[in-house]
């Protein structure tokens, strides 16, 4: 099943905000079988969304809009949708209701403008927006569907996922079965990996599908499959999976939609572990993927951000003739640096990272992308610790995300080799 998406709004085209919305939907709705085909940016004028309306159902049978929702006057999406699917504009007193029960929650108090959102054409089904004042409204004409949503990516997000995607499913239910797997893949480049597979990947029978979904030092590969015989499509998806195991060995890190910091969580819980981080060039990057998984306390104990040298030496007990000799930025440097981290924070795990993020500081010998990691690992034989220079390009934000992936990477290979 296809779908078209409409992006609205003059903040878009003028680059003061960037669409999230319509990548998220295509991510989320690829698993079951649907894609995105189109995808139209429009600014808040009548004549361009009416053009992209009528381009979109040539395409396909759904549209989804967001964004120009909103109760100030450049927000015309509604009135335009009224225009073109017929009906008048009344107040909705149900959609009122749900608008103040989300500003009483929020502490606001209603406003006109605000209350002006339960005002909605009499030609759509309202969907209630549980986490915002825009309702979401249902259009339908000669079998075709039309989602008008709100711009904002939380709001889109929740309310797709929840209740316009079940609905949309329902209404356009087909008998063909999707299944999928998911292996989380290091060690690779994306063209490097697509070279590694291109012999299995050319042997795929029809029903079978690949899809590469890299990010900085990871890349997510799905197999997606398609069948009317359930049991035949699951059996075959578990056969790819299988045979990419076995291709792949070691650089698998996971067979589930896993971050690396959820799959170092898995690593350290079950062998009773707990985790904290020494962070220099990262920042505190480290910590905050780990703290973003639900439940990490269980696990990780904390964090020392050793921006300066003198946290280093005062705080971790970094060697100030190993600084001297070495410099910041070096593999005995961060050795110390994770030692000191258990040795802070009784933690049986540590890692550890001093680099050059950039974009100034570099040298010859140390160019800007040059990143240092350590991890530390208290087992019965002492305590074993790997030290591993690395070289990312990109921008300083780029650099940092780059080193915070490779570092939760080479902690979760650390645990599965002691």
């Amino acid at each position: 099943m296809q779908v078209s998406v409409i992006v609205i709004g003059d903040e878009l085209l003028l680059g003061q905000v960037t669409d999230t919305n319509s990548g998220e939907i295509a991510r989320h709705i690829a698993p079951y079988g649907w894609e995105v085909n189109d995808v139209q940016t429009v600014g808040d004028e009548a004549h361009e969304i009416r053009r992209a309306i009528d381009r979109a159902f040539e395409l396909t049978d759904v549209i989804l809009t967001t964004g120009g929702l909103g109760p100030t006057k450049d927000d015309i999406t509604k009135r335009v949708l009224c225009d073109y699917f017929g009906g008048e504009l009344v107040e909705d007193h149900s959609v009122l209701e749900n608008v103040m029960k989300v500003i009483n929650a929020k502490g606001f108090k209603l406003n006109k403008l605000t209350a002006a959102q339960a005002i909605v054409p009499t030609s759509c089904r309202v969907i209630q927006n549980r986490v915002g004042t825009a309702p979401i409204m249902w259009f339908e004409r000669d079998g075709k569907v039309l989602v008008a949503m709100p711009g904002v990516p939380f709001e889109t997000r929740e309310m797709f996922q929840s209740e316009v995607f079940p609905q949309l499913r329902e209404k356009f239910n087909t008998d063909v079965d999707i299944e999928h797997a998911v292996l989380m893949v290091t060690d690779y480049t994306e063209s490097g990996l697509a070279e590694k597979l291109a012999p299995w990947e050319d042997s795929l029978p029809p029903y079978l599908h690949l899809a590469y979904l890299p990010k900085p030092g990871l890349i997510r590969l799905r197999i997606d499959g398609a069948h009317n015989d359930k049991n035949f499509i699951i059996s075959e998806v578990r056969r790819a999976t299988a045979e990419l195991k076995r291709i792949l060995g070691d650089a698998i890190l996971a067979t589930e939609d896993l971050t690396p910091a959820q799959i170092l969580l898995q690593e350290c819980r079950k062998r009773g572990l707990t985790l904290a981080t020494a962070e220099s060039c990262t920042g505190g990057n480290i910590a905050h993927e780990i703290t973003l998984v639900p439940g990490s306390s269980d696990v990780f104990v904390g964090s020392v951000v050793s921006y300066s040298n003198g946290i280093k030496t005062g705080v971790l007990g970094v060697s100030a003739k190993t600084l001297n000799d070495n410099g910041a930025v070096s593999l005995p440097v961060v050795r110390e640096m994770s030692a000191g981290a258990l040795r802070v924070t009784g933690a049986k795990v540590a890692i550890a990272t001093s680099g050059i993020a950039g974009p100034r500081g570099g040298s010859e010998a140390k160019p800007v992308g040059t990143v240092c990691i350590s991890t530390s690992v208290i087992t019965t034989k002492g305590t074993l610790s790997r030290a591993e220079t690395f070289h990312f390009a990109g921008t300083r934000q780029r650099i940092i995300e780059s080193a915070t992936t490779r570092a939760l990477i080479k902690a979760v290979k650390h645990l599965r080799s002691v």
